[in-house]
């Protein structure tokens, strides 16, 4: 038997364990993003056995990679033949591993303009609550028809089942780039982001205390006409790829909460609102991303308050990191979309092993 296999075998004998003694299992893979989501609970089940790139057609645009494979090691793959994941998911540390990456659902500063990681994945490998190995959609678009359940691991922390493989199309890298900066309040940044729309390739935005940074990227000319265009500061390469990188991976000092801030009640949120509403009128420092539609509040403020508020204009709050989630870590789901996340969930872990709570509590 390989290694692969080895692992696979481990992981089913402790998922049939646990199913046999009503233990709950938490998933783990590099343990980068356990800030994210409701509270951990459950013995340890570590992924990590399970690493390595099992395919690679770069004329094809795809790559498979086992659950476990360090996502800084793909990505390096990846960039060796000149080609990314385009939705630059957050890594936090170089230990994030590719089945983390899928099972959080995060994208990065490019989300706006490549759409979200769920859009990526192929196809996917899991060993569902019961110990079977289950295998979704395939390796090129053209395998994948209708709806492909591969995607609805995306974003499900992992109350599913174990994701052990997944393929995803990549793209090319963008041949240039550029990164400008404008000083400009929050509205004023929203209305210029919208102005600009389709007509300007820009890849990525953020604003905070009032610099605007925008990102252009594509073929040579498009980018140099554009900075024309659109005026404002020039960063050097080495200053923008570190911005771009610290906002990706929550090295900005923005992101920087330490417990003591975190004892003190100081939360930080990710708000999803369409990209024209206008900011939003909370007592919180903000930070906004994906040309207005992701918003990132640093606040004291009830839940409640800040809820209210995303909901008010027609987005919703998600509490990434606090002392206390009891309130949740996401919003609450209408009845009828409970009823299919409480049935999606019978269908692949019918004993609820799998990290019970980590989205929501009554799964």
């Amino acid at each position: 038997m390989n290694a692969h296999g080895s692992a696979h075998r481990h992981l089913i004998e402790r998922i049939v364990d646990a199913r046999r003694t009503a233990a709950s299992l938490d998933i783990q893979g590099g343990g980068t993003k356990g800030f994210y989501g409701n509270a951990r609970r459950g013995d340890l089940l570590d992924v990590r056995a399970l690493a390595g790139i099992t395919a690679y057609e770069p004329t094809e645009l795809f790559v498979t990679a086992l659950a476990g494979t360090p996502l800084v090691e793909l990505e390096r793959e990846l960039a060796s033949r000149g080609q990314c994941l385009p939705f630059e998911p957050p890594r936090f540390a170089p230990s994030g591993t590719v089945g983390g990456m899928v099972a959080a659902g995060l994208s990065g500063p490019a989300r706006a303009s490549t759409g979200p990681l769920r859009d990526y994945v192929l196809g996917a490998t899991v060993l569902n609550g019961v110990g079977e190995l289950l295998t979704f959609g395939g390796q090129v678009m053209k395998n994948v028809a209708g709806y492909d359940l591969s995607r609805v691991f995306a974003g499900s922390m992992g109350i599913l089942g174990v994701i052990c493989e997944v393929s995803f199309k990549v793209m090319p890298v963008l041949p240039a780039t550029a990164t400008l900066r404008f000083d400009i309040d929050d509205a004023g940044a929203l209305l210029q982001l919208n102005r600009w729309g389709a007509e300007m390739p820009i890849t990525a935005s953020a604003w905070y205390r009032s610099e605007l940074t925008v990102r252009l990227a594509g073929a040579t000319a498009a980018v140099r006409v554009a900075q024309r265009r659109a005026g404002g500061r020039d960063l050097d390469p080495y200053a923008a790829d570190s911005w771009w990188s610290d906002i990706r991976d929550h090295r900005h000092p923005f992101f920087a909460i330490g417990d003591a801030q975190l004892a003190r009640g100081e939360c930080l949120w990710r708000i999803s609102v369409p990209a024209t509403a206008p900011p939003l009128a909370l007592a919180a420092e903000q930070f906004m991303e994906w040309h207005g539609a992701q918003r990132w509040l640093r606040s004291s403020e009830p839940a409640g308050q800040i809820r209210s508020a995303a909901a008010a204009v027609g987005g919703h709050a998600t509490l990434v990191r606090a002392a206390d989630k009891s309130s949740g870590a996401f919003d609450a789901i209408s009845p009828a979309l409970m009823n299919i996340h409480r049935r999606m969930k019978q269908s692949f872990d019918p004993a609820g092993i799998f990290n019970p709570g980590r989205l929501y509590a009554e799964l």
